[in-house]
């Protein structure tokens, strides 16, 4: 059973939404951080990213990036740009376009049912990267974003959702990309806690490093304290659940940097040891089993010709793996994608165009744009309790940061 919790939310006043909604911390550079904040300094980016307002001048001592954060937050709270509800709730989030929609739920889940593989995860986390949003956490005393989690859809959660989107919103309101964000409070909660509880198994879609960066700050908090009862509040994760059957994943492509010293002849003579090259226009593959490649100005469709002697795992028969294992690993020399300066990963959400970008201009040399991995891929890993290759799924459209703010 899955155990969901509502909260008492700090969040935006109404007029202050729109302004205040940012991205995920960890989709923008800084330098683009520090543009969003100087075109908008009511951003939340000034809570998830304080860096960026060092103005670049040097590397500022994380603590002292920290202390700022937990100032920003402050401000916001002591300027009436957010209000603190009074008492725990639940709340149901839309996000939309003109060919999207999909509807979930916010709320706390249970950092216990994560220890215990209720809650279950497809990605490996970098230590770097988690100790960093732990610590951002503790120094601002709380989850300043939305883990995004996937469930079955079940047609009692759906009544329930339906019959709150029925109301006037919280929010309703455009941002970038034609995307429409509208928020909800749900009345009472017993109803929607029981039908979750009917949910065998959850899964973590996007959010891994804040996910695991939440348990350890649970464990300091409760070192911490001698009166831990485990029910304190930083016993549980603010996430954003969404049925699976709405939630869209784009492709996760790449570009390398050179051809491990091969020339582009040599290069493509090497990926026909396992491809077969087709001279299309596509840029964006058909199927699966496809993989899209622009070298030296041309677009080639590579398609997978490995006969395995035995079928192939879930993991094995993913593109991702496809391209690491035969191409990027013994062609390019890429062993170690989430190390390896050599290679970079670009969201389906930037587009081809993008991935011509970098090698027309010289900064890559070759690129590869992959069919996107499927929420059964993901599901049939996860529950396998195996973890997919790095930098496997970009879901779209991304969970606004700054639109719920959980203490702890």
């Amino acid at each position: 059973m899955s155990i969901i919790r509502p909260f008492k939310a700090v969040r935006p006043a109404a007029e202050k939404a729109r302004e205040v909604s940012c991205v995920p911390y960890d989709v923008a550079h800084e330098n683009e951080v520090r543009d969003f904040i100087q075109d908008n300094p009511e951003s939340f980016l000034r809570v998830t990213r304080a860096e960026a307002e060092f103005n670049g001048t040097g590397s500022p001592e994380t603590a002292h990036v920290f202390d700022r954060a937990k100032e920003n937050l402050q401000r916001f709270l002591e300027r009436d740009v957010f209000i603190s509800d009074p008492e725990p709730a639940f709340y149901v989030y839309r996000l939309e376009n003109g060919s999207h929609s999909q509807t979930g739920i916010v709320g706390c889940l249970s950092i216990d049912d994560y220890e215990a593989g209720v809650i279950k995860k497809h990605e490996r986390t970098r230590p770097d990267k988690v100790e960093d949003r732990m610590n951002h956490m503790l120094a601002v005393r709380a989850q300043t974003g939305l883990i995004l989690i996937a469930y079955r859809r079940t047609e009692r959660i759906d009544e329930l959702i339906r019959n709150v989107t029925s109301a006037p919103p919280l929010y309703d309101f455009p941002c970038e990309g034609a995307i429409r964000q509208t928020v909800w409070k749900m009345d009472g909660t017993r109803e929607l806690t029981e039908a979750f509880s009917e949910i065998p198994a959850l899964y973590v879609a996007d959010g891994h490093h804040r996910l695991e960066s939440a348990r350890l700050a649970r464990e300091e908090l409760r070192r911490s304290n001698p009166s831990h009862t485990g029910q304190e509040e930083y016993n549980f994760v603010l996430a954003g659940i969404f049925p699976a059957e709405e939630l869209k994943i784009l492709p996760y492509n790449r570009v390398v940097h050179d051809l491990n010293g091969l020339s582009g002849e040599e290069f493509l003579q090497r990926v026909q040891e396992n491809f077969v090259l087709v001279d299309e226009d596509n840029k964006v593959p058909q199927r699966t089993g496809e993989i899209c490649m622009y070298l030296d100005g041309v677009w080639r469709t590579l398609r997978f010709a490995v006969d395995y002697i035995r079928a192939p795992d879930p993991i094995e028969r993913l593109d991702v793996s496809i391209l690491q294992n035969y191409i990027l690993g013994p062609v390019l020399g890429i062993s170690d994608p989430t190390t390896n300066e050599r290679i970079e990963f670009v969201g389906g959400i930037r587009g081809v165009q993008d991935l011509e970008r970098r090698v027309d201009s010289g900064s890559a040399r070759v690129a590869f744009s992959l069919f996107p991995t499927t929420m059964d891929d993901l599901f049939v890993v996860s529950d396998m309790g195996e973890i997919m290759p790095p930098k496997s799924t970009w879901f779209e459209p991304k969970l606004k940061d700054g639109l719920f703010v959980h203490l702890i």
